[in-house]
């Protein structure tokens, strides 16, 4: 357990008894808070849940404890209360975010049918006991203090299963809120009581609703149930408030009191089925004390025929623990791709927690039998690919993408799969760069899915139709880029001109690898385009405008926030050429030059890593930055730094995170460099070694695959940080790189590792 402000915060549950296995040390509470105030920053910390969920399963059932405000996940740890149980949710997300959708409450007493506000009106919500509150791989549990119920959650790939223990009491309740959505509400409902067990139905989730960007993520979707419960329905109905069409139902009005009022005199009705803006589903059971009722609950994006069919194939009986186990064996399979050994728990901890929260996005987005719902809003059968949704694209072509190119290049090939797929049903031609359940959302910037699509292919991953996802790439490139002008004017001109190059030398690189010289030709010009907008006379990068005219460069200089930049400072956004550093070096100064000034980015940067003005490993555009050492010969560098990072941005604790979880691109980087392997520039093969946080880790290459390969750092140590001589195999190996092509090969690269740099190794 951990002390947060005078509170326990609860481990991963650990069996003793017998050898720990990589579930064992998963802590799903690292990194759940969205608090401002820890975060130091409107961005807030992690951002995760604790809920349970399968390795990139449609269903994550977990508590949450708010709705609206940025509280992408709908729970942050400081809270008191718990609002339900809610079967979708988002990870590691700003922009006010989505899902959280079927949001169930056991309640005693009488029905309330508002949720209340955390710190105001109470609702339905409880508070909780939070020494009660566990969270394990596959598992949650919790007591809730205002009922006397225990709650229990897991998961299928497709379903939740609830499992509540009740007091005696007559007037016990399962309540559900199908209304409910974490960025908003679900506009309109539909449920149905299907026989003395089982209720149907489905929630359509609109931008009229708010959701992603509070509506300007363009969200639109319906979730579909199928819900079971273990004992039969007698004494059952539906509440429903009646929302005015004139009213707006964006985020900010959902949370006003007015509408919570409106909601709380909703009309109560029994023993009916109903559809409506605003709708709930209650069951009152009379129950003897400790007496245990189930609600176990498919979804489907496609159908309640498809709910139905996953909650039977998934969960036909009514054995929790039979369920709990086999989420935990789904995650020990999926974790024991990278086996760790040598460091603490604690580092253990943070480590397969880390790699857990990698494997949480994209996650399922088709039935059991293959079928989803497509762009064009009609179903669709996948034949050769699983498909998959929630694509982060700016936050994850950095780490978590190439990761998952080493141990699950099938799940790369899913994504790229969708991506074009989707782009054909939507008959659009250009790719999306944060993609949700279907939407074009046009979050962050850049053209990310050419990123994943140039370094999945020339890691060999092709899949898919490279005629149709190349045609894409070029049309991407030609609607979001620098454009004749070889700069972008317009907002976060420094950003945009700097990443759309990068972007652009990807279409090079997968041109080459088609044998299009032409194509390679044009795009690898287009990607020396951040020579345009670097200002000799500051020394650095500088925004222009539409004329060619330098902006006003600050007084802050190369620090001030969003200066030309999105999430950063020039300082910050200003490394990110990661395509071309020799080109970037000699722009700077030499090499000289920009190491000092690198060694000045990280020297400055606070002891806990909190959002700062220099290396601020919170947001992404800095990732890559630590690992430019090796470029710039010097490696020792890289090798201090990551380690540095590694321990001071990761811990075993709810602010875990120093930034949020970006759908697993946080918890990417912290994996790849605690086992000493990041790259720099995504489409290219090459990664940068640095040193390792643990003595030996065993990565296990594809799914489908006996082949390891095994990094072992030998006299390692919180002090012996520097890597002093290595072998690749048997034979010495003097590179600080290595390629994809030998680490799938499979083999071991071993390290000595001292407590002084060796400044000729690896130059």
């Amino acid at each position: 357990m951990v002390l947060l402000a005078g509170l326990l915060v609860p481990g991963p549950a650990i069996t003793f008894t017998q050898t720990r296995k990589p579930a064992d040390f998963v802590n799903p509470f690292i990194g759940a808070s969205t608090s401002e105030g820890a975060a130091g920053i409107y961005h807030g910390l992690g951002k995760t849940f604790p809920g349970a969920t399968t390795p990139f399963g449609m269903v994550q059932v977990s508590p949450n404890t708010i709705t609206g405000g940025d509280n992408g996940s709908g729970y942050s740890f400081e809270h008191k209360t718990i609002e339900g149980f809610a079967l979708t949710q988002m990870s590691g997300v700003g922009w006010y975010g989505d899902m959280g959708n079927f949001l169930v409450m056991p309640t005693t007493g009488p029905l309330q049918t508002s949720s209340g506000k955390e710190n105001g009106a109470k609702g339905y919500r409880s508070f909780y006991d939070k020494a009660s509150e566990k969270a394990s791989a596959g598992y949650y549990s919790v007591f809730l203090t205002d009922y006397k119920i225990k709650a229990e959650l897991t998961a299928t790939p497709h379903c939740g299963i609830m499992r509540f223990s009740f007091p005696r009491n007559a007037s016990s309740r399962i309540q559900i809120d199908l209304a409910r959505r974490v960025g908003g509400t679900s506009t309109s409902q539909y449920v149905k009581v299907v026989n003395e067990n089982t209720i149907e139905g489905w929630m359509k989730c609109t931008p009229e609703g708010g959701g992603w960007g509070n509506g300007d993520g363009k969200a639109d979707y319906t979730v579909y149930f199928c819900a079971k419960f273990s004992r039969p329905l007698k004494d059952y109905g539906v509440w429903s408030a009646e929302i005015p069409d004139s009213w707006s139902r964006k985020r900010e009005d959902v949370e006003s009191m007015a509408y919570q009022d409106l909601v709380a005199k909703a009309k109560i009705s029994t023993g009916i089925s109903s559809s409506g803006k605003h709708l709930g589903f209650f069951a009152n059971f009379n129950t003897e004390e400790g007496e245990q009722i189930l609600l176990k609950t498919g979804i489907s994006y496609i159908s309640i025929e498809g709910a139905r069919n996953n909650l039977a194939a998934e969960a036909p009986d009514w054995n929790f623990e039979a369920v709990r186990l086999k989420a935990r064996q789904q995650w020990n399979t999926a974790l024991s791709k990278v086996k760790v050994k040598g460091g603490t728990d604690e580092q253990k901890t943070v480590f397969y927690t880390a790699l857990y929260h990698t494997m949480i996005d994209p996650r399922i987005f088709e039935d059991v039998d293959g079928r989803y719902m497509g762009g064009d809003g009609q179903p669709h059968i996948s034949r050769s690919f699983t498909k998959r949704t929630i694509f982060s694209g700016w936050d994850v072509f950095r780490s978590q993408m190439p990761l998952q190119t080493i141990i699950n290049p099938s799940l790369v090939n899913d994504l790229i799969n969708s991506l074009v797929t989707l782009a054909d049903e939507k008959k659009f031609d250009y790719l999306e760069r944060w993609e949700m359940l279907n939407s074009y959302s046009g979050c962050m910037i850049g053209n990310p899915a050419i990123s994943v699509i140039a370094d999945a292919y020339a890691k060999g991953i092709r899949g898919y139709d490279i005629k149709e996802a190349y045609q894409l790439c070029k049309n991407t490139a030609e609607k979001f880029g620098n454009g004749s002008r070889g700069y972008t004017f317009e907002s976060f001109g420094i950003a945009n001109t700097l990443e759309y190059a990068y972007f652009d030398w990807c279409v090079s690189r997968l041109a080459s690898d088609l044998g299009r010289a032409e194509d390679a030709a044009k795009y690898q010009l287009r990607g020396q385009a951040y020579r345009n907008i670097f200002d000799p006379e500051v020394g650095w990068f500088r925004p222009k405008d539409k004329d060619g005219n330098w902006e006003l460069w600050p007084e802050e200089g190369r620090l001030k926030q969003w200066y030309g930049c999105i999430e950063s400072n020039p300082y910050q956004q200003g490394w990110f050429v990661p395509h071309d550093v020799p080109g970037m070096t000699q722009l700077m100064g030499g090499r000289e030059k920009v190491v000092a000034d690198l060694e000045q980015f990280f020297e400055k940067v606070p002891g806990n890593m909190m959002w700062n003005d220099y290396y601020n490993h919170a947001n992404e555009p800095v990732h890559h930055v630590p690992f430019l050492f090796n470029q710039l010969k010097s490696p020792w560098l890289t090798q201090k730094w990551t380690r540095e990072i590694c321990a001071r941005a990761y811990k075993n604790k709810v602010e875990g995170l120093v930034g949020n979880e970006d759908v697993g691109q946080m918890s990417a980087w912290y994996v790849l460099a605690a086992v000493g392997l990041h790259p720099v520039c995504p489409g290219d093969t090459r990664y940068e070694i640095t040193s390792p946080v643990f003595d030996q880790a065993e990565i296990k290459v594809g799914e489908h695959s006996s082949k390891i390969f095994r990094v072992e750092a030998r006299n390692n140590s919180p002090e012996n940080v520097y890597i002093q001589r290595a072998t690749l195999n048997g034979k010495p190996y003097n590179k600080s790189s290595i390629d994809h092509s030998v680490i799938v090969k499979g083999g071991a690269l071993v390290l000595e590792m001292g407590r002084i740099p060796n400044k000729s190794w690896g130059i």
